[in-house]
């Protein structure tokens, strides 16, 4: 996906304090409005799968059961947060991706790598942090609407400003599609269709140039059918996703600075008519401090998490834990020699401590060139569905990691390159085994398995002329060590290429999806073959104030499968229309 940032464009993922992109050491890339906007994606999945180091696995249509798989790590392993608040399944584990609206999305940032020392439980593989829109400059009101393949609708309502010291954004958003048959040859013949609505708020206040309060609302409810084993029913998933959260940012100094958050993510998911019912929620506190003497830069924090599940069972689950957390790193920086330093300890209420850490250090040896290297380890705590459903053993341990990578990029005016390699040993898997101290005969859950997560990343964007070309290319063997299978649904090779320009007065592009042949489970034994997509895309300004974008994806209709025996969309086509006023 090529890509608006640019070095001067300043992220707070890769260590939760803002940085220019430059300054960064941890592989993060960024994802901003205009792109996401002329992609006309209907999921974050979409998005994400574009960059480097991403594949998706998704059960249907784009609002189906969809896993997120960061550098062919497991969907759980990735830490995902809408504007700083936390959002997990403990029942499944992991972000409920297909419920996350990319008509309230600003901006995307994802980083690759662990980064447990930071976040703590949860960032074994990376993070994926989802800001909505903020207000800035006057009343800013602006519509969209679109139309496409499978009888999909779209439109979306905005507005967002800043007046005197007050600053606000609201944007609602809603999705009807007829679907396609997600499971051909399965149970009966019908359209898997879906609808989503969904609403985001942000209201700033600023009460002088060293005090700001803010607070962040997102709302997300998807209704999607979908086919049942053995079902004839007219059987829908109920997704949805809250978050809410206020925040108090002081300036206490030219060297001091202050952050008080407190918030809830909340992951609702619901079938019917076959009764199934599971609602996490996770309240987060964080007392974030940091401190900026010259070249360098201390952080500390104190961290509190609340994990809550309420399960339909059986046997039903009404169960909490909390995790208490001391974080401290440390950044320095001459712009030629650049070092970050973490190190985070978790307190669990169930398990007890877990301490982990991170050291990356950069040099630019030359005009636009660095060369990385760092080192980290990382934890994902079981869910609360892995220790007490019917499958569950309350003795479980953590997942851990230990990771180390390497990394070369150039950046100079319009080319970029980047060139990542990456270990990562996760050990204490917890897979779904065989029966034993749970109380299902069935199987239960065990800390039996071990992977090894390692692989090259190539990408880069270069302007030609008129033409940007960019793409990625990753070459990866995520693999249980235990048995030396590949892990279910990875590819060993996926790759991106693509171009667009400016033609007659409208930007117009391609792009390639390469991907290699997976297996389908964890015994390697059920293929699913590679495929190849073509996608189009072409927009115009139409007046100063009109925006109009098509977009065909699957150029040849290609039949291909993510998962065996879901179908995928075939070609289609979108367009829509955008007004906002300059």
């Amino acid at each position: 996906m090529a890509s608006s940032a640019t070095l001067d464009t300043v992220v707070v993922t890769a260590t939760r304090v803002e940085q220019k992109l430059e300054d960064v050491v941890a592989d993060v890339s960024v994802i901003e409005r205009d792109t996401i906007e002329r992609s006309g994606a209907t999921t974050v999945a979409d998005l994400l799968t574009r960059l480097p180091g991403v594949e998706f696995v998704r059960n249907g249509g784009p609002t189906a059961n969809t896993s997120v798989f960061v550098r062919g790590a497991d969907n759980r392993h990735t830490a995902v947060f809408i504007d700083g608040v936390r959002v997990d399944s403990q029942s499944t584990g992991g972000a409920n991706w297909n419920a996350l609206p990319v008509a309230q999305i600003d901006r995307i940032e994802i980083l690759r790598g662990p980064a447990a020392a930071i976040y703590g439980s949860d960032a074994i593989a990376g993070v994926v942090q989802i800001f909505t829109r903020q207000g800035t400059g006057p009343f800013t009101p602006s519509i969209g609407l679109g139309l496409g393949s499978h009888r999909t609708r779209k439109a979306d309502a905005g507005f967002h400003g800043k007046s005197g010291a007050v600053d606000y954004a609201l944007s609602v958003g809603h999705e009807t599609s007829d679907g396609f048959d997600a499971r051909p040859g399965v149970g009966f013949a019908d359209r898997d269709g879906y609808r989503s609505t969904s609403a985001s708020g942000r209201l700033g206040w600023t009460l002088n140039q060293a005090h700001r309060l803010e607070a962040t609302a997102l709302f997300s409810d998807v209704n999607t059918q979908y086919d049942g084993f053995a079902s004839t029913a007219d059987d829908r998933a109920l997704n949805e996703v809250h978050t809410l959260g206020v925040s108090w940012h002081a300036r206490w100094s030219d060297t001091y600075r202050m952050r008080l958050s407190a918030n809830r993510g909340r992951d609702q998911y619901e079938t019917r008519p076959s009764p199934y019912l599971t609602d996490t929620k996770v309240d987060g506190y964080l007392w974030h401090h940091e401190l900026q003497f010259g070249a360098h830069r201390f952080t500390a924090a104190l961290e509190r998490r609340v994990d809550r599940l309420d399960n339909s069972g059986p046997p039903a689950i009404d169960a909490s834990r909390s995790q208490n957390a001391l974080a401290l790193g440390y950044g320095w920086t001459d712009r030629t020699h650049t070092v970050q330093l973490n190190v985070r300890h978790d307190d669990d209420s169930e398990f007890g401590g877990k301490t982990t850490g991170a050291a990356a250090y950069a040099y630019a040896f030359a005009p636009g060139w660095r060369v990385t290297g760092s080192a980290g380890t990382a934890f994902r705590a079981p869910t609360l569905y892995q220790r007490f459903s019917q499958y569950g053993v309350a003795d479980l341990k953590p997942e851990s990691s230990r990771n180390i990578e390497a990394g070369l990029r150039y950046a100079q005016g319009a080319t970029q390159f980047g060139l990542v390699v990456f270990r990562n040993e996760v050990t204490d898997l917890i897979n779904f085994g065989a029966a034993g101290p749970c109380a299902s005969t069935f199987g239960c859950y065990e800390n039996a398995g071990k992977a090894i997560l390692e692989g090259v990343t190539l990408s880069g964007e270069h302007r030609l002329g008129g033409v940007n070309l960019w793409g990625s290319v990753d070459v990866q063997n995520p693999r249980n060590a235990d048995t030396d299978r590949i892990l279910a649904r990875r590819a060993r090779r996926h790759a991106q290429l693509g171009a667009d320009t400016m033609l007659g007065g409208w930007t117009v592009g391609a792009d390639l999806k390469l991907v290699g042949e997976r297996f389908d489970n964890a015994s390697n034994t059920v293929r699913l073959g590679g495929y190849g997509l073509v996608n189009l895309h072409a927009s115009r300004t139409l007046a100063r104030d009109w925006t109009v974008l098509a977009r065909v994806d699957n150029l040849a209709d290609k039949d291909y499968e993510v998962a065996r025996t879901y179908a995928t969309g075939g070609r289609m086509v979108f367009v829509g229309l955008r007004w906002s006023p300059r």
